[in-house]
């Protein structure tokens, strides 16, 4: 019997808290925008967890498009996709990846639970730790091609080709690769360029990469481990930045400090390449309401500093945090524009210049995949939304682009990550629990 105790304590915790937290008192669109609401946190003694279950899409089914676009399978059977990158070939190359072992992240009864909605939610499989090349030859919008592009990787992320060198974060490296244009695999481990903060806990396991217009610099970046630096601040040494890394040495700094959970990242629409600010999309931190606080896009600033932990959305002080930094909180960066509590925004990319997407889409913007809340009642995210821009800025409420990936009884088919343009000017999204990536293309 005592064997059976702590799964016992477990179970009966699980059902506590599956009846227990908090309802929102502002709806997502009153914590979206360049003025969010920002109310008082409401904190319970047990957390809000209203995780929606993976079920994957029943037959036939599909999430629904915007008006005026049309939604296909480019590709199914996948092995959970989280991030998509087009060659400019028009390949488009996908990566099946999953968290890899944290023994030390989520301890003791209330770490076991989280894992068990987590496993719900279909966030706890085995990574499958490979690219895989996409090819649709015919045009017809569907990859009739899929090969292993890179395989034998560490939780691979992000992506990028600067000229014919093929790079990939791994969730504990960078590493590059040579890469021949129309090839559909690439052989070898690849060469280091740098290593990248991991461990046992690695609780943001993700890494993402980008390329200046020249080529000459990477952007890396590195979510925290923890939630609000319960570890200790030691053991974000490292995190919660997004890096500025040398392409050929692998020498790096940190850019930008202070961004919880920043995934993905894109040069701002309708400027020029060789000028365009640094965007990011953030996850911010949970347990302090249904309301607070908003995920959010921003500008990022050369040596700037964005709140986590100390504070969010600019000098609004987090006293979960042990040693406070008022000097820190003093120059807090305020985001540019919030994207709704616990939305879970991860995907960004920015609109082409020429796109099969009609009006409102087709205009200077970015594309944002929200993978969905797990503790805000009710819940929020679970679609692709654009943000329309304007001299250099995000200008006006989001639109909805692809959404239905909740049931009717608030069971998930589908939860959206990765997003990106593919050659002709479809958007392509990542469904890591659907395990499809979908193309959303304007009518014919």
């Amino acid at each position: 019997m005592q064997h059976h105790l702590p799964f016992f304590a477990a179970t009966v915790l699980a059902v506590a808290l599956a009846g227990c937290g908090e309802t929102a008192r502002l709806s997502v669109a009153d914590g979206t925008g360049a003025s969010p609401k920002i109310p008082e946190p409401n904190r319970t003694l047990i957390p809000t967890l209203n995780v929606a279950k993976a079920v994957g899409w029943p037959e036939g089914g599909k999430p629904q498009g915007a008006a005026g676009t049309m939604v296909n399978a480019f590709a199914a059977g996948l092995d959970h996709p989280r991030w998509l990158y087009t060659l400019p070939n028009g390949d488009v190359l996908v990566a099946e990846t999953n968290a890899p072992p944290k023994p030390d992240d989520g301890k003791g009864i209330r770490g076991f639970v989280q894992k068990m909605f987590m496993k719900s939610a279909g966030s706890v499989t085995p990574s499958a730790n490979r690219i895989t090349l996409l090819r649709d030859a015919d045009g017809d919008g569907t990859a009739e091609m899929r090969e292993v592009f890179v395989k034998e990787l560490n939780s691979p992320y992000g992506m990028v080709l600067v000229g014919n060198d093929f790079y990939v974060a791994d969730t504990d490296a960078v590493l590059r690769f040579s890469y021949t244009p129309g090839t559909t695999h690439l052989d070898g481990p690849g060469t280091k360029v740098l290593d990248l903060p991991a461990g046992t806990i690695n609780h943001h396991w993700t890494k993402n990469i980008i390329a200046s217009a020249d080529g000459s610099k990477l952007y890396v970046t590195v979510g925290s481990n923890s939630n609000v630096a319960e570890n200790g601040i030691p053991a974000e040494e490292g995190r919660a930045d997004i890096w500025e890394v040398d392409a050929k040495t692998g020498a790096h700094r940190v850019f930008a400090s202070g961004l919880r959970n920043p995934n993905g990242m894109a040069w701002a629409p309708g400027a020029d390449a060789s000028s365009a600010a640094l965007w990011t999309v953030v996850n911010e931190r949970d347990e302090l309401g249904s309301d607070l606080v908003p995920d959010y896009l921003t500008s990022v600033r050369d040596g700037g500093f964005y709140g986590w932990p100390y504070s969010y959305f600019g000098n609004h002080v987090d006293d979960r945090v042990k040693e406070q930094r008022p000097d820190l909180v003093a120059k807090a960066l305020v985001p540019d524009y919030a994207l709704g509590p616990h939305t879970a925004s991860l995907g960004l990319t920015a609109g082409p210049a020429t796109t099969t997407l009609p009006a409102p889409l087709a205009g200077a913007g970015v594309f944002i995949g929200q993978h969905g809340s797990w503790n805000r009642n009710p819940r929020s995210g679970y679609k692709v939304i654009y943000v329309p821009f304007a001299d250099g800025k995000p200008s006006g409420a989001p639109v909805d682009v692809l959404s239905g990936f909740l049931s009717a009884d608030g069971q998930a088919y589908g939860r959206p990550v990765g997003v990106v343009f593919d050659k002709p000017g479809d958007l392509l999204v990542a469904d890591d629990v659907g395990n499809t990536v979908w193309r959303v293309a304007g009518k014919r």
